[in-house]
């Protein structure tokens, strides 16, 4: 699996449960939310005001090494 910005939250951790702490990281703590595992990784970084380029990156590095 390849994140984008416009990936699911929801998506990513269907595909990775390894992924949770990143999304930790930023101040989502509410991962089993409904509303936030349908938010996009663009929407969810805006409103915690981290940058999606950069968690993009983050994301993809990890799923590569798994």
């Amino acid at each position: 699996m390849t994140v984008t910005k416009d990936t699911l939250i929801g998506e990513i951790l269907r595909e990775d449960q390894s992924t949770a702490p990143f999304f930790f990281e930023m101040g989502m703590h509410c991962l089993g939310c409904p509303s936030s595992t349908m938010e996009s990784l663009e929407e969810a970084c805006m409103v915690h005001g981290v940058s999606v380029e950069e968690l993009v990156e983050k994301l993809n590095g990890h799923m590569a090494r798994q």
